[in-house]
């Protein structure tokens, strides 16, 4: 029999985005080979998300058409978020769905896909879990990589599932860490970026304790890594010393990316976190004083149970006050099994979506005179990759998928060249390189 193909689909973040590439790299040091699309694949993997109800709708629709797509002797494998939360229902509702493989099982994973598949794998000199932590990626088509730092979280958000699908933090040693940067540098990366449920409290779990701090350090010394970025910084988590290493590093991208979800203190207190508009624009402040050109984003949650009016404007007016320069704005989902989800006061859907609409349009205005103010700046940018014969990028202002794009007059992927800013357009940037 020669080797099987798969097709592997992602949705979800930036940590699912990871675990796909790990899943990919253990199949392919197994013997297997990806398809052309998930019609050639003898193996359509979907790797769900859960997180909100949204999301779960479209990991169930993603399934479905993967399930109409696939060859009819294809296998069809469900893994993920959704899988490990849901598992027996996807089995009772889809049963065209051959395996549902949760993260709790991924060590086994490679047994169920292989005998799903007929097939005998490579054999491995090492346990499918050790291999997880550390196989190449496996998209190296991109010059920037996501790293897992640690997996699960420890607070007790009140609308927050996560802790009940990826369980308690588990940091990874740096020693760990420092070793797949390496190897994603020798692969081709110049950008990587720091990712976990609770980047800020990385270490805690670890004996003897590190900090964040520690492991920017450590991670900063690896040779030829162009730019580092942290990601999901749980706000009275970040301390000085993490604010002076983000903007006094050269190589670490000054990118604050503070997960808020609102700026009122009542509700706050209803979400499980500590926070309000005093503590938010101390710590704002902070940052600025650190480096005054500093690139701040942060994500918010509207209608949240017992929102009204009042808490919006007083989000609103927190935004106008403070003029981040990206901000993301997400309908509240009830999860099953959190505090959250027997509150009273639940608010319309229609109302969340009009709320939605009205503060990402004062953010959008915000966002277009920050970006407008770098008009005549000089960045360093990483060129990412060239669509219709444009180079485009991204500089330390800039997360990949996210935020806003940077065009240029010239650039190969990979390159990082000088470049100075000449237009600005909503959220994106022009830009001519410097000779």
């Amino acid at each position: 029999m020669t080797s099987p193909t798969f097709w592997m689909t992602t949705l979800g973040c930036a940590k699912n985005q990871v675990d796909s590439e790990k899943i990919v790299g253990l199949l392919e040091l197994a013997g297997y080979h990806g398809a052309e699309s998930a019609e050639e694949a003898d193996v359509v993997l979907v790797n769900t998300c859960a997180f909100i109800d949204a999301a779960r709708q479209e990991s169930v629709e993603t399934i479905l058409e993967a399930d109409q797509s696939r060859n009819p002797e294809a296998k069809l494998v469900v893994v993920g978020c959704l899988a490990q939360r849901f598992g027996e229902e996807i089995r009772s509702a889809i049963p065209e769905v051959d395996a549902v493989v949760g993260i709790d099982h991924y060590p086994h994973l490679l047994e169920t896909v292989s005998s799903l598949a007929g097939w005998q794998p490579v054999p491995l000199r090492r346990s499918a879990m050790d291999i997880l932590h550390d196989v190449r990626r496996a998209t190296p088509t991109l010059p920037y990589a996501y790293l897992k730092v640690a997996e699960g979280c420890d607070k007790q958000c009140t609308f927050c599932a996560i802790p009940g699908i990826r369980g308690r933090q588990r940091s990874r040693p740096i020693g760990e860490i420092v070793a797949e940067a390496r190897h994603l540098v020798a692969d081709g990366v110049r950008e990587l970026v720091l990712v976990a449920q609770d980047l800020a409290a990385y270490g805690r779990d670890l004996a003897p304790r590190v900090t964040i701090s520690d492991l920017l350090d450590a991670v900063v010394a690896v040779d030829d890594l162009e730019r580092v970025r942290l990601l999901y910084l749980y706000p009275s988590e970040i301390r000085r010393p993490l604010i002076e290493r983000i903007a006094g590093y050269e190589s670490v991208a000054s990118y604050f990316d503070l997960s808020l979800q609102h700026a009122d203190s009542e509700l706050l207190r209803a979400m499980g976190r500590v926070g309000g508009i005093d503590r938010y624009r101390d710590l704002i402040e902070q940052i600025r004083q650190a480096d005054p050109l500093a690139a701040l984003r942060s994500s918010f949650i509207v209608g949240f149970p017992g929102e009204t009016e009042g808490h919006v404007e007083t989000l609103g007016e927190f935004l106008r006050e403070v003029q981040l320069d990206w901000a993301g704005f997400f309908p509240y989902s009830p999860e099953d099994g959190t505090p959250a989800a027997l509150l009273p006061g639940r608010v319309d859907p229609t109302d969340i979506a009009d709320r939605a609409r009205y503060l990402q349009q004062i953010q959008d205005d915000i966002t277009s005179a920050r970006n407008a103010q770098q008009v005549g700046r000089e960045l360093q940018v990483l060129v990412d990759q060239i669509e219709d014969g444009v180079p485009v990028g991204r500089s330390y202002r800039e997360a990949p998928e996210i935020d806003g794009m940077i065009t240029l007059d010239a650039g190969m992927p990979g390159e990082i060249v000088r470049a100075r800013v000449v237009g600005s357009y909503g959220s994106d940037l022009q830009a001519e390189v410097v000779a």
